[in-house]
């Protein structure tokens, strides 16, 4: 096969890739994400207080509270950005790449779950300042930790490519 078509078939395959995770709904993403993030919380929240767990709804007995961890807790449209940038990135073999996105997702998933047990003690403990605090994790918090998660990728990695650009760029040096 030659180099143009080894260059189309490996951008097919990324943005393939990208097709199918986001279909339907991030589905596969919240199955792999939503039990990884729910028992470490869980587990968490278990040692500080006395929690019990049903599906995905944490309640604390003796505070008579509980806990609802939704799909937007999970954040499964973060971990589907972070698989973005690293499929929309060309020239990485596959276990690099394989390194990069387990790293991304992991990175998050740990940050992830402190946050959410984090807020979770504090919707328990200090009710009154939960709301503020939950928004400013989220709306900037959120956003902050997944290029900052991209930006260590970067210098970890080495990586020299810039995403989407680069498989632009690719494709335009054959249609010349």
């Amino acid at each position: 096969m030659n180099k143009a078509k080894k260059i189309i078939c490996s951008i097919f395959a990324r943005y393939f890739i990208l097709i199918i995770a986001a279909l339907p709904n991030f589905f596969i993403l919240y199955f792999i994400f939503t039990p990884l993030t729910i028992y470490p919380v869980y587990f968490i929240l278990n040692l500080i207080f006395n929690a019990t767990l049903n599906g995905n709804v944490i309640y604390i007995r003796d505070y008579s509270a509980s806990i609802e961890l939704i799909k937007a807790c999970i954040a499964g449209s973060a971990y589907y950005l972070l698989l973005i940038f690293n499929l929309s990135i060309p020239n990485i073999k596959f276990y690099k790449r394989m390194k990069m996105i387990c790293f991304a997702f992991v990175s998050f998933l740990i940050i992830n779950v402190i946050r959410i047990a984090s807020l979770s003690i504090i919707f328990v403990l200090k009710p009154d300042r939960f709301d503020i605090i939950h928004k400013l994790s989220w709306y900037i918090g959120s956003i902050v930790l997944v290029v900052l998660i991209w930006f260590i990728e970067v210098k970890k990695f080495n990586i020299k490519e810039i995403p989407f650009y680069s498989d632009v760029k690719s494709i335009s040096r054959y249609i010349k």
